[in-house]
């Protein structure tokens, strides 16, 4: 997700060219959210009779990329907010956090209507309308990210003044306790605790941050892929998933690792062109991905529950791929379709400039 990068300081900022390999980052993050999505509430749903042990290993692989994911993404995210969070108040306002409440209230909506055809699909919805008003206000959906984002922009506007380590320690301090279970965290309380910190390293840290992937060489590149998975075998040995501090620890050598690894795939042009393209357009695999997910799991789960083992044998190992490549298809068509209708008030609040997810 670079060419040359501007590493001007965030007090003083320009309109640099947007980074290839933070949107080619941001492609492989919203790969890995779906592809998560699929796995958890589809793909071990489905009772699979084969004699290896193959589901286990994608539940396994997935679990693997959870420290990555959404650390990359709100790092991301931040870099792109380091220009926005200059602007005045008003701009910030309507631009920013209007906007992205916006969009997490309509798609709420969207989400919580089209979920009802799926009752039994495993995923947060509001069952009434005091549900619906706690999703709208304290405990986010699944459309969690947005909320977050808004949340962010507030908080990182209204500290700008702020010496930087009197907002990065108490995020960080948010992030540890959140990650150790030491704070109640219902619905997705959870990662909008965790993930504060990454956001403002991101806006606080863009220039270090660019010059890590403008100079991202193959042994870096080996080395942070190494530290990353001794992290994850450490962690799972000791069990330390829930010890205080440890997880935003990892989380940090993920994100380490996936700068790098994306800085290294912008170098193969064919590869980092279509996952620029995808990260370019995140905002609508996002909000359309769920509902098309649990309207395909209600199509597949009981036929493809019901092959014979031989039959299962021959889906079970792709299954993950191809359903996170449907449901992405998917979800670009349906957005296609939707501008298409002049339907981009739901992809933008009406009148402001539509935000990129993470811009």
């Amino acid at each position: 997700m670079i060419p040359q990068p501007t590493t001007t300081d965030l007090r003083h900022p320009t309109r640099p060219p947007r980074a290839q390999w933070a949107d080619a980052a941001k492609g492989v993050c919203i790969i890995l959210v779906v592809g998560w999505h699929v796995v958890v509430k589809d793909y071990l749903r489905i009772d699979w009779h084969v004699g290896a042990p193959v589901p286990g290993l994608w539940g396994t692989l997935g679990e693997q990329f959870l420290p990555l994911r959404m650390p990359l993404f709100f790092t991301i995210s931040g870099i792109f907010a380091a220009n926005a969070v200059q602007r005045p108040w008003r701009t910030v306002a309507r631009s920013r956090v209007a906007g992205f409440l916006y969009l997490y209230a309509v798609w709420l909506l969207i989400h919580s209507a089209i979920l009802a055809l799926a009752p039994d699909f495993p995923t947060d919805r509001a069952a009434s309308a005091l549900g619906l008003l706690e999703q709208l206000t304290v405990t986010p959906s699944n459309l969690w990210y947005l909320y977050a984002l808004a949340l962010y922009f507030t908080l990182a506007k209204a500290a700008r003044r702020l010496p930087r380590v009197l907002v990065v320690v108490p995020a960080a301090v948010l992030s540890a306790i959140a990650a150790a279970g030491l704070l109640a965290t219902p619905g997705n309380r959870a990662g909008l605790y965790q993930n504060l910190v990454f956001f403002l390293a991101g806006l606080y840290l863009r220039p270090w941050i660019e010059r890590w992937a403008a100079t991202a060489s193959r042994r870096r590149l080996v080395l942070t892929a190494g530290a990353y998975a001794l992290a994850l075998v450490a962690m799972a040995a000791a069990g330390a998933q829930r010890w205080f501090g440890v997880w935003p620890v990892v989380s940090v050598v993920a994100v380490a690792f996936g700068i790098t690894a994306a800085a290294h795939l912008t170098r193969s042009s064919t590869l980092s062109d279509r996952l620029t393209t995808l990260g370019r357009t995140t905002l609508p695999v996002y909000v359309i991905h769920m509902p098309v997910l649990a309207l395909l799991d209600r199509l597949l789960i009981n036929p493809v529950s019901g092959l014979d083992s031989v039959a299962q044998s021959l889906v079970v190992l792709g299954y993950p791929v191809l359903l996170t490549a449907l449901v992405i298809g998917l979800s670009l068509a349906i957005h296609r379709g939707l501008l298409a209708v002049h339907a981009r008030w739901l992809f933008a609040l009406p009148g402001a400039r539509r935000p990129a997810v993470g811009a």
